[in-house]
């Protein structure tokens, strides 16, 4: 099973999309859930799905890919995480922190497929560290908080990342913080310098790390000087 790693996750399910930047080397695993797979237009239901997800994993072994459960009763979540995780060896299960009304069902799900089934799990829709430090504590190996939800609310992401990483290090707790909803190329360093072990990001933000005004005019200045030269 694929240990966790640290890095910029891609957050897409485009298999082009994956392509054009795992070659880059610069990301070090992808995330995705059911609206970004939905967006990507894949057909023939779960068998799709399992298709798709088997196609990006390989494309990135040894990296991780997140998929996330779909179902809400604690039994059906149980055994489809167990089927997801079995698509791939690199395969980490997405399951929220509770379900939509609340409850602790999804705590003790996540507790028994790291401890019992050897599933990897990405613990999902938190907003605060309180909530990440649970998910820890269950043994999740992925603890993903949403930072530009927690800044679209009024709070301070960072602030929350820096609570939890200093938990976590204090516990001595093997937990990697992932922190997503990005919405600024800014979030991402702010992110890790507050304590992130992962970033996820859509294409078009590492495209705005890459890609600076101030460099084009450089380069464009350095070819035109490099003519004079001939």
């Amino acid at each position: 099973m694929t240990r966790p790693l640290t890095g910029i996750f891609l957050d897409t399910g485009d298999l082009d999309e994956i392509t054009k930047y795992h070659a880059l080397g610069i990301i070090r695993g992808v995330t995705t859930n059911p609206t970004i797979l939905a967006r990507s237009g894949i057909a023939g239901g779960w068998a799709g799905v399992e298709k798709h997800c088997r196609e990006i994993a390989q494309l990135i072994d040894p990296y991780p890919l997140s998929v996330e459960v779909t179902a809400s009763e604690p039994a059906e979540a149980l055994e489809q995480a167990r089927r997801i995780a079995g698509w791939a060896k690199g395969i980490a299960v997405k399951v929220t922190i509770h379900g939509p009304e609340g409850g602790i069902d999804n705590l003790r799900i996540i507790h028994e497929l790291e401890t019992t089934h050897d599933v990897r799990v990405n613990v999902t829709a938190m907003m605060s560290a309180q909530q990440a430090l649970l998910a820890a504590m269950a043994g999740a190996t992925y603890v993903s908080i949403f930072g530009g939800r927690v800044n679209d609310m009024g709070h301070d992401a960072g602030r929350e990342i820096r609570a939890l990483r200093a938990l976590l290090d204090a516990f001595g707790s093997p937990a990697k913080i992932i922190v997503g909803s990005t919405r600024e190329v800014r979030n991402i360093l702010d992110w890790f310098e507050a304590g992130a072990h992962i970033v996820t990001a859509v294409p078009k933000l590492l495209e705005g790390m890459l890609i600076h005004p101030y460099s084009k005019e450089t380069v464009k200045m350095f070819l035109e000087d490099g003519k004079r030269l001939i």
